[in-house]
């Protein structure tokens, strides 16, 4: 569209942040059953590309340019500081390391499943597309970010493998496709707790020493006041500007011809490695950080969809992808398994862990309150670590595809 109704950058941001407000308004008020298979994020992401492609807002948009620059970096600063390491493993033991674990299967199997996708070729005309086209790698990479931390590491992934909004589409639609079948899984071993724990031999007193290490843990947080909103803004700003400049300052990296560090790549990494230095220092204790972080990102995810153009779209091709993303899962689930029975940990931690993968601090807590609700802040922490690993890993799982692509 070359006339759009709004343009002006204000008024375009004015729409976004109506946009997140009222999906998460109507989730709260109507309490409709569909938000418990399609979260508020889906159509956070789907409205404004609706909205651009139907001319009321620009695919391109100062205020675009402004979240992607700023918004992104401060958001990763806030959510970063956050991190409580320690905690997660006073209470859940191994079953971080089975985390762990599933996050090397997050990895692997998206450099396994784009691997399989490059070598698969369909005839025209059918119904999925293969080979994938070779720049999927770093909507593999975007994925992966969702997968070992949750949405901001999606975001943060896609802007540091310099990814398009065709990319963001197909991993968005990939994650909550796997999504809608991956969380009942999940909810639904419970029911085989006696046996697996069994088969896994898990220690009888294991859950009773986590009961106890959840209630001795201090995790209170309570409203800011002025004084500590200014140091959480002194703190994210002053993060922002110095991985911004350092960001031009480092060289790119250079391998076989191809960037696999960018300027974009360096702002994201630099910002993360700050942040979580900055969670072992009391800075961590600031409140008030986690709420202004996830507003941040939900308006930074309808950004993404804004820029999306449809003429551009390929059911083909994303159809092919989404069988990817289920190829890839189950790498995830194999790993996940193979920890469990390594470190002899119990279902409801193993649940835990792969939701705190796959869902990220959304999907964490809805899996431990099914399975055991004294878990449920630790599934929070656990989430946290994933966060706090998944820039790093996502970047990592897209360069792997680049390696493959060439």
């Amino acid at each position: 569209m070359n006339n759009p109704l709004i343009e002006s950058p204000v008024g375009v941001m004015a729409v976004l942040v109506a946009v997140v407000s009222f999906w998460f308004w109507l989730e709260k008020k109507s309490r409709w059953k569909i938000f418990n298979y399609l979260p508020p994020l889906i159509f956070i992401y789907a409205t404004p590309v609706l909205l651009s492609n139907t001319g009321l807002i620009p695919y391109e948009n100062a205020a675009y340019d402004f979240l992607r620059q700023y918004g992104l970096p401060i958001f990763i600063c806030l959510m970063l500081i956050k991190v409580d390491v320690m905690g997660a493993v006073r209470i859940m033991g191994k079953g971080v390391f089975v985390m762990l674990i599933g996050t090397v299967g997050v990895v692997l199997g998206g450099f396994l499943a784009f691997a399989l996708s490059q070598a698969i070729t369909t005839p025209d005309g059918f119904a999925l597309r293969f080979p994938l086209p070779e720049d999927t790698w770093k909507a593999f990479g975007t994925l992966s970010g969702s997968w070992i931390g949750g949405t901001g590491n999606m975001t943060a992934a896609h802007a540091a493998l310099d990814g398009n909004s065709q990319h963001m589409t197909m991993a968005a639609a990939a994650d909550q496709m796997v999504y809608l079948i991956w969380l009942p899984l999940l909810l639904g071993s419970r029911a085989f707790a006696e046996k697996f724990n069994r088969w896994a031999r898990v220690p009888a007193n294991r859950l009773e020493l986590m009961d106890q290490a959840a209630a001795d843990h201090d995790d209170s947080d309570h409203a800011p006041s002025m004084i500590q909103l200014l140091y959480l803004a002194l703190v994210a700003l002053s993060f922002t500007w110095i991985s911004l400049e350092l960001s031009h300052v480092l060289p790119p990296v250079v391998i076989g011809g191809a960037t696999v560090i960018s300027a974009s790549t360096w702002l994201i990494l630099v910002v993360t490695t700050l942040s979580l230095i900055a969670s072992a220092t009391p800075v961590r204790k600031l409140p008030g950080a986690h709420p202004i972080a996830m507003a941040i990102i939900y308006v930074y995810v309808a950004r993404i969809g804004a820029t999306m153009d449809l003429s551009n779209a390929s059911l083909e091709t994303m159809g092919a992808f989404i069988l990817m993303a289920y190829v890839w899962i189950a790498v995830h689930g194999i790993f996940v398994l193979a920890g469990a029975w390594l470190f002899r940990v119990d279902v409801h931690t193993l649940a835990i862990a792969s939701a705190a993968n796959i869902g990220g601090a959304a999907s964490a807590p809805i899996v431990a309150a099914h399975h055991r609700e004294s878990l449920v802040p630790a599934s929070i922490l656990m989430a946290m670590i994933g966060y706090a690993l998944g820039n790093y890993l996502a970047i990592l799982t897209g360069r792997l595809g680049q390696l493959i692509a060439g």
